[in-house]
């Protein structure tokens, strides 16, 4: 281990993920901007539904174009390498700010770039091809020590085979559910369309997407393998990306494929783009080490060792909970469980108090339509606007109101079944990381990890 510690690794492979990752958060900004969906989701919705033990993160009204324009900015200059320490500091608090403003736009590649942003704040991904390294010569180095790097793809390693590892489920590979019922949905595209309304297409879907997700870590990991590896990351990610509407993260993922490549391979990039911005080659590469400080290595080790403690016991804690993971999702979210599961519903609440009042809830009054649509599914949010509305009708009259739901959700295509206790008054419910009682069982298991 203390050899290893020591070794070292031309910089240029975390130059340039540094370059990439904050050219993709820019990007993303931008585009979610230009698209209207800051105002369309955390400005214009009546209520937000926060994370538990992140309640004071909210949006801010108009104040919270200007969360957006810091995470933009603080991306950029992470790129340039301007000012790094503090702007990827800055870039993670205020990424994970917006991630953790409203439960219902929860995505499993926001918090990836999350955690990646964590990671680069202890990384000296500055030290060559930066604007850091441009003003303080000093600073500049082209060789930096070998973990700072293998953290990354060890990382990067994690997220795949702990997805690959939550397929390994009888949904996904004895039905091919929900695949089954997404590709016909795609039959439309050209060419290729008529393909996605035969069954065996979904299942080879199913049965490709766990293989790739277990082995793609270690096809990318050996030279002899990685051409054959990066070609199934570019091909799985943009058939993703054409299939379904998830944004920038197959193309985040495609950037951090290159990680696993050569140091000489991510050299001969910062050369050719020291060419093309017409700078000296002692610019581009320093002949210099980068050193971490002796007291910071005990930190950092604790830090990474804390990090990725969390990041494989995250992905388990579901086994603490009695009921169906896919039917309560108590332990499902932060856990690598990308796409596993098609549910839909509605909830029907009726708020009623001791005098005999009563009210049937309209929804729409208070909740966005994706706002609904998740909260119907979902039990915590459920019971986050149970609560909601036992405040509201309290203020209009009602005397300790009562909360009761009349809900109904089909999962992976099955009969849809009731899912929360229709005699439960949610009102004097708690929200905690305890099991919640009132779920109803599904009575049925999808067997797997």
């Amino acid at each position: 281990m203390k050899a290893y510690l020591q070794k070292t690794t031309a910089a240029s492979p975390l130059v340039v993920f540094r370059i990439m990752l904050g050219l993709l958060v820019f990007i993303s900004i931008i585009r979610f901007w230009s698209k209207g969906w800051i105002q369309a989701l955390y400005i214009e919705p009546y209520y937000f539904f926060s994370f538990y033990g992140f309640e004071f993160v909210h949006p801010l009204g108009d104040y919270t174009y200007v969360i957006f324009i810091i995470c933009g900015f603080s991306a950029l200059l992470v790129a340039l390498g301007l000012f790094y320490r503090v702007a990827s500091i800055v870039l993670f608090l205020s990424f994970t700010y917006i991630e953790l403003m409203d439960k219902s736009t929860y995505l499993n590649h926001y918090y990836f770039v999350s955690m990646v942003c964590f990671l680069m704040i202890f990384l000296p991904a500055h030290t060559s091809f930066s604007l850091d390294a441009f003003r303080n010569k000093h600073k500049a180095a082209g060789q930096i020590p070998c973990w700072c790097v293998d953290v990354l793809k060890g990382f990067i390693g994690l997220v795949y085979v702990f997805a690959g590892l939550a397929k390994v489920n009888s949904d996904w590979l004895l039905h091919a559910q929900p695949l089954r019922l997404w590709l016909v949905a795609r039959n439309d595209l050209p060419v290729i369309g008529f393909l996605f309304n035969k069954t065996w297409i979904a299942f080879l879907f199913s049965w490709v997407g766990c293989i790739y997700d277990l082995t793609i870590p270690f096809l990318l990991f050996y030279r002899s393998t990685r051409l054959f590896g990066y070609g199934a990351v570019v091909v799985f990610h943009l058939l993703t990306s054409l299939l379904f509407p998830i944004g920038m993260f197959p193309y985040i993922m495609i950037g951090t494929g290159l990680l696993f490549f050569s140091a000489d391979f991510h050299t001969k990039i910062l050369v050719w783009l020291g060419q093309w911005f017409k700078l000296a080659i002692d610019q581009v590469l320093s002949p210099e080490t980068y050193t971490y400080p002796n007291f910071t290595k005990p930190i950092l080790l604790s830090i990474f060792v804390i990090f990725f403690a969390i990041q494989v016991i995250m992905p388990f804690r579901y086994l603490f909970y009695p009921d169906e993971l896919f039917w309560a999702e108590e332990g499902y979210r932060f856990s690598w469980r990308v796409m596993l599961m098609e549910k839909a519903g509605y909830a029907q609440f009726t708020i009623k108090d001791k005098s005999g009042k009563q009210v049937i809830v309209n929804n729409t009054v208070f909740l966005t339509p994706l706002q609904e649509k998740m909260m119907s599914t979902q039990p915590d949010m459920i019971l986050q606007y149970a609560h909601l509305l036992r405040d509201y009708y309290a203020e209009q009259g009602f005397k300790s109101p009562q909360v009761y739901v009349d809900s109904y959700v089909v999962l992976n295509g099955r009969l849809g079944k009731p899912l929360i206790d229709p005699e439960t008054d949610l009102a004097q419910e708690k929200d905690s990381f305890y099991h919640k009682t009132w779920i109803l069982p599904f009575c049925y298991e999808s067997k797997g990890l």
